[in-house]
């Protein structure tokens, strides 16, 4: 049965890497394939003689000479476990899905537009690379590419000066995610999951993701592409008055919810809770104060009763697909980590070559697969004995399936929204891009292993 179940993951995965030529979305192939494995488990229960426990981190002695009842009843309480700490995780997301489309409903981020006041193009380089990375460590990589190519369109009109401005976009992106524990998926699944503190994280990888983002940044700017001037575009956009005071107490609620972990201990998603709660709050006193109640009870004719809300219309509009496919996701790699078979594949592994170019690896690997199921079996790969809560491992692991994926357009999801906005080519981007995004990757991990011996 593990041989199923491992074939159930790979065939699923493979139909995931190649969603657009079968024309499947990829929550598809992700949710069938976590159906299947545990269906799998559950069928082969008695022909089990390993199992891990997720709990104590480590394989379950006498597995094997338990009976049905006993074997089902773990079963029962690990399913019950993985889902419960990947709800943890979806959650969290929504939450800052949500904040982020509040922010948009007030056209906050045009704020941002305003404060660039140059036509150069080196100089626009630096603008946008320095705000890729902050906002991408406050908002998350994703949304801060789909962020900056918006105002780069208002900016910019030539497609052939843009399409080079978002890939280093993409590397600075990726980098800013990587140091901070609400930058990206994957640092958002150490943190959750108690490998990684956000202070830790921080201290460790800040300086190797500026590296990351810097090094490449310098080398394009002397690059021709990014030479003279760019004609501005006369487009201003639509503004709203709220919108910078929406965009200040967003992106501040969301810094937020790190420091209600640190003082109180709950997990992360309760802060986002808490803190989404407080923008919708305020969101909803300022949209019922422009409109009459005239104005409102003909907006609850044909919102179906949800009148002009700006929450509401921010939760029609997050990436449920995507919270879909994490959910696939990582609960089939919770099957496959349950059967005991990442951590014997890990231990295997670390037997047999260095920690550190095994990460290296997982890092180049990241940008042709998925990072977020390569670090979620990366999680059950080392014992909490060998790698306790804020080892270098786990910093290292954050660092190189943060930026790793830079290295092809695909290889993220900063990537390849930027390849959907602006029809970027594949083979464009590894023939102009890609070399940069392999320097800063490299230059920014020999930066951290440097820093490991000081820390």
């Amino acid at each position: 049965m593990e041989i199923f179940i491992v074939a159930v993951f790979i065939l699923g995965y493979l139909a995931i890497t190649l969603e657009h030529s079968l024309k499947i979305d990829k929550l598809v192939p992700a949710l069938l394939m976590m159906a299947l494995a545990w269906a799998g488990v559950a069928f082969g229960l008695d022909g089990f003689t390993s199992w891990f426990d997720s709990h104590a981190m480590k394989m379950l002695e006498g597995f094997g000479s338990m009976d049905h009842e006993s074997k089902l009843h773990l079963m029962e309480n690990t399913l019950l476990h993985h889902f419960g700490k990947t709800c943890e995780i979806l959650i969290f997301l929504v939450g800052a899905m949500t904040i982020v489309e509040i922010i948009d409903h007030f056209k906050g981020f045009s704020t941002i537009k305003g404060f660039i006041k140059t036509n150069k193009k080196s100089t626009l380089l630096w603008i946008v690379c320095i705000l890729g990375f902050i906002l991408s460590a406050i908002i998350d990589n994703l949304t801060a590419t789909i962020v900056l190519i918006t105002i780069l369109r208002k900016l910019v009109p030539s497609k052939e000066d843009r399409i080079w401005f978002a890939g280093l976009i993409i590397i600075a992106a990726n980098a800013g995610g990587a140091w901070s524990p609400i930058g990206d998926v994957t640092t958002t699944m150490l943190w959750m999951g108690k490998k990684v503190s956000a202070g830790a994280l921080i201290e460790y990888l800040v300086l190797p993701s500026l590296v990351c983002m810097i090094i490449p940044t310098i080398i394009a700017s002397f690059l021709p592409a990014f030479k003279g001037n760019f004609e501005s575009s006369s487009d201003q956009g639509e503004t709203d008055s709220k919108g910078a005071m929406m965009l200040y107490l967003g992106l501040g609620m969301i810094v937020f919810v790190p420091i209600f972990k640190t003082v109180t201990h709950l997990p992360p998603y309760v802060g986002m809770m808490l803190s989404l709660s407080i923008v919708a709050m305020v969101a909803e006193v300022i949209s019922n104060r422009r409109f009459s109640m005239t104005d409102i009870a003909e907006a609850d004719d044909a919102h179906g009763g949800h009148a002009s809300s700006p929450t509401f219309g921010a939760l029609s509009k997050i990436e449920m697909p995507s919270i879909l496919f994490f959910l696939g996701i990582l609960m089939t790699v919770a099957a496959l980590e349950s059967l005991g078979l990442i951590f014997t594949f890990g231990q295997d592994v670390q037997a047999s070559i260095d920690s550190d170019i095994f990460v290296m690896l997982l890092g180049a690997g990241s940008a042709v697969i998925d990072n977020v199921p390569l670090v979620a079996a990366s999680m059950g790969m080392f014992d909490m004995t060998n790698y306790p809560m804020d080892a270098s491992t786990w910093h290292f692991i954050a660092y190189a399936a943060g930026t790793g994926g830079s290295m092809l357009i695909i290889g993220s999801a900063a990537g390849v929204v930027a390849m959907g906005m602006e029809k970027i080519s594949f083979f464009w981007y590894l023939k102009k891009i890609a070399w940069l995004a392999l320097i800063g990757y490299v230059a920014g991990a020999a930066v951290f292993m440097v820093m490991r011996g000081f820390i």
